[in-house]
């Protein structure tokens, strides 16, 4: 080490200096990496134990260290000051660019708002100027009039790769697309990157300008390899490779994305990409779409997937002076919006949510990466895990989640049941999905599970923020969890032995594991105490451990989907430990403005929503509700043994639609007119349908029986339908089929029942007698439907959770409408209890 002036001087008490030695210093400063801050008595042993510092007094050493630590630290911080320049540097170049493309996409505006302006008064004027297009437009024109070969051979290949490089160029710094900021986003030294959206192209762009500390050639592998940080990206095959004379490499590329919802199929793209250096220095790796117009190779139409398409996009990765390099992202698609449903459109359409997913995706991922390569030191992370260990982790999770969602067939995936039920089962027995779970009884215990079981729905909420909405799922899991379900969750996972060291809210044990970048994503475990049974053991119950991926609950953040996704996890907590992972996704969609059916249903069970305090909201479907809407996703996987596959099956659907239920009333109670509104019933109450529906209950009971329904004399529909629910009697509506299913019931009829206005359809009405009430169901029944009414003995009937009911009496009748047409028929339990 070179030594400078004060490291070979020596601070005296009479203020004079005395020089070191080259080997005193070398002997201080070995001993400074041992121990920069030493004690007097350390000072002390540290002279006795170095015979080449006995003729300096302590102080003198004390001195010397001080000195020392004073220069480390000076050191450091101009270290930083380095790098906080260089960094600034690299922005003002970014916004120097920028600014620049700004001017030109101005003078090109202002050149076609003359030329259109002359041209109305004069419309003979030649064809337009394309004088103040930037170069790289206009190398493109002339690219276009020569006329290349557009063929499948490698010149049309070379051809179709030069034409996409220009496109590319002129949209990462030319002006072929109009930019704007991105809401939200404000360039600074801390800001991820400067990012921008389409306004008025084709399709839906984003793009993206940021510093990273690494070289381009790590840039450019990283974003190649999409899997790795796009997380809708489920898989890349390279179908072809062709080296051309420039140096550059051609690549023909099959892409498969999953879809973020059920309520949405898969897309996948047939695309040429293409890596070059430019005259600068400058790496660019871009990409488009072959299609049937370009005479380029084809790919077949693949079963279940849609076609979409990306237009020229790609990555400019500049060398940056002083290390790193400065990256353009460009991201150019259309998504085929038109083949999701209408109000999922917003997804494929809005330039913020491909900015989200996929631009500022892989800008994160560079950040992460280049500042895990930066804390090499302190890279180690909850229960000894490095970030590389713990990315991998949450990556499978998130993989593991998109399957279940999708459930691909070509991966064992099959539906069972119904698949217009609103919960969707799939089932996947394939040895390379179970492989990996039956490794986790490689201790000697049995593999227990044969099939893997998925319960999924999706369902819209209104006018709740997803982060509020995962956050609360997150720190509530009570609400909405069943502990029995954990442990059937949990059931195939080896016990193991676990000293972590944690602590936890709410009832529940979290060990945080990891945050990213700008804290967009961590891991954590969760430790459920007691609550599993050992597999060796069925009475002594275990800790079960989950992991935990929690990403979007950044309120501030603009269109970011949220997710809380787990999987059960045994306590050796293993790189390769299997998963089987379950939760939750919620999308944002952009507000729209809901038009009201006129063939909208008597629908009570979605017309009418009742939280825990007795309040009451609808659906505004009349046409003026403008409010912020999301879509959830909710998907739970279960390892089982093939004979319990219809047992598990009826038991998840139901716990699905049991979480369903427990999200609507979270989300009603999180909805912030909800907060701000009154306690009490809301005006007007429910929908017109639900208030008439009430009407007709009362008027057919009052002309079949002769007296009132209700004890007050209520004239308004409003206060019909309010006394209706809160009377204390079951009222509970069923269809007239042929086997009747419960289509409505008031607040004491789904006490009574133990279930929710949404899970109410799933109950049949025979499900809830005992034999005996079944019998004395079906010799009333003809009565009902004949004559209008009957009169039923006490009995005892069975709640949706199987406990039983015991009730005085029953009235069955016929709801007429105003046509005098039998619309359900209604029965009211008098005097319920549980027994």
């Amino acid at each position: 080490m070179a030594m400078s002036c004060k490291d070979k001087l020596g601070c005296l008490d009479n203020g004079k200096y005395v020089r070191y030695t080259p080997e005193q210093v070398e002997a201080l400063e070995r001993l400074y990496h041992e121990c920069p801050k030493p004690s007097s008595i350390r000072r002390q042993q540290l002279i006795r134990e170095c015979p080449i510092l006995s003729n300096i007094e302590p102080k003198q050493i004390k001195v010397w260290f001080q000195n020392r630590r004073c220069r480390e630290k000076q050191r450091k911080e101009a270290s930083r000051l380095q790098a906080v320049n260089r960094k600034l540097t690299a922005m003002n170049k970014l916004l120097m660019e920028e600014n620049d493309r700004l001017q030109k996409q101005v003078s090109q505006l202002v050149h076609e708002n003359s030329y259109f302006r002359q041209h109305t008064h004069n419309p003979s004027l030649p064809a337009k100027d394309t004088s103040c297009e930037s170069v790289v437009t206009s190398g493109q024109h002339q690219l276009a009039s020569q006329n290349p070969p557009r063929d499948a051979s490698p010149a049309g290949l070379l051809s179709i790769a030069e034409e996409t490089l220009a496109e590319f160029l002129s949209k990462a710094t030319g002006t072929a697309v109009e930019w704007v900021q991105m809401p939200g986003m404000k360039p600074g030294p801390d800001s991820i990157g400067i990012i921008a959206i389409s306004h008025g192209c084709t399709g839906v762009a984003a793009r993206a300008c940021g510093l990273v500390g690494l070289e381009p050639t790590r840039v450019a592998e990283i974003v190649k390899d999409r899997p790795s940080w796009f997380r809708e990206c489920r898989a890349v095959d390279v179908m072809n490779v062709l080296p051309t004379a420039n140096g550059g490499t051609i690549e023909l590329l099959y892409v498969q994305l999953y879809a973020p919802t059920t309520l949405a199929p898969p897309r996948d793209f047939w695309l040429l990409r293409y890596t070059s250096v430019l005259e600068d220095g400058s790496l660019v790796v871009c990409e488009r779409s072959l299609k049937s117009t370009q005479n380029g190779p084809s790919m077949p139409l693949v079963q279940n997937f849609v076609r979409a398409e990306m237009l020229p996009s790609g990555y400019l990765i500049r060398p940056c002076d002083g290390g790193g390099s400065i990256i353009h992202i460009v991201d150019h698609m259309d998504l085929e919006a038109c083949s999701v449903p209408e109000v999922l459109r917003p997804l494929y359409e809005s330039p913020k949510v491909l900015a989200q997913k996929t631009t500022m995706a892989a800008l994160r991922q560079l950040k992460q990466i280049a500042q895990e390569v930066t804390q090499t030191n302190s890279s180690v992370n909850g229960w000894g895990r490095r970030p590389a260990a713990l990315r991998a982790l949450s990556q499978r999770l998130s993989r593991g989640f998109n399957e279940a969602v999708n459930g691909f067939t070509d991966e064992g995936w099959s539906v069972i049941g119904d698949s217009m039920d609103d919960v969707t089962i799939t089932v996947n027995s394939s040895p390379d999905k179970l492989m990996g779970l039956n490794l986790a009884f490689s201790n000697g215990f049995a593999p227990v599970s044969s099939v893997v079981l998925c319960a999924k729905a999706s369902m819209l909420l209104q006018n709740v923020p997803p982060a509020i909405l995962l956050r609360f799922l997150r720190e509530h899991r009570s609400e909405w969890a069943d502990n029995n379900i954990d442990a059937y969750l949990a059931a195939a996972v080896k016990v193991g032995p676990c000293s972590a060291r944690v602590g936890g809210f709410g009832g529940q044990v979290i060990l945080p594991l990891a945050h990213t970048i700008e804290h967009e994503e961590f891991m954590e475990v969760i430790k459920l105490e007691g609550l599993g049974h050992s597999p060796e053991d069925a009475i002594v119950p275990r800790d079960i451990f989950l992991l935990q991926l929690c990403s979007g609950m950044d309120e501030s953040a603009v269109g970011t989907c949220a997710e809380l996704i787990f999987a059960p996890i045994d306590a050796s907590f293993a790189d390769d430990a299997p998963l089987l992972p379950s939760g939750f996704r919620i999308i944002p969609l952009d507000s729209a403005k809901e038009v009201s059916s006129p063939n909208r249903t008597l629908d009570l069970a979605s017309a009418l929503e009742v939280g825990s305090a007795g309040t009451k909201a609808s659906t505004d479907q009349s046409g003026n509700s403008t409010c912020a809407r999301s879509v959830m996703t909710i998907a739970f996987e279960f390892g089982i043994e093939s004979h319990m596959q219809e047992h598990v099956a009826s038991m998840a659907r139901q716990y699905v639609r049991g979480i369903i239920s427990s999200v609507q009333r979270v989300a009603l109670a999180l909805s912030p007119s909800h907060i701000s509104s009154q306690v009490g019933l809301r005006t007007p109450l429910g929908t017109p349908e639900a208030q008439t529906l009430a009407r007709w209950i009362c008027q057919s009971y009052r002309g079949y029986m002769g007296v009132e329904l209700l004890k007050s004399n209520s004239e308004g529909n409003e206060s019909v339908l309010k006394n209706l629910w809160h009377h204390t009697d079951a009222i509970i509506c069923c269809s007239m089929k042929a086997l009747p299913v419960f289509t409505f019931a008031n607040q004491a009829g789904l006490d009574m029942l133990e279930t929710t206005l949404v899970a109410l359809q799933d109950i049949s009405l025979e499900k809830i007698f005992d034999d005996n009430g079944r019998k004395t169901l079906c010799s009333e029944f003809p009565q009902i439907m004949q004559q209008g009414f009957a009169c039923l003995q006490g009995g005892i009937c069975l709640s949706s959770m199987g406990r039983p009911v015991s009730y005085e009496r029953a009235v069955a009748w016929k709801v007429l409408n105003e046509e005098e047409n039998a619309h359900c028929i209604c029965f009211v339990f008098i005097n319920w209890s549980f027994v």
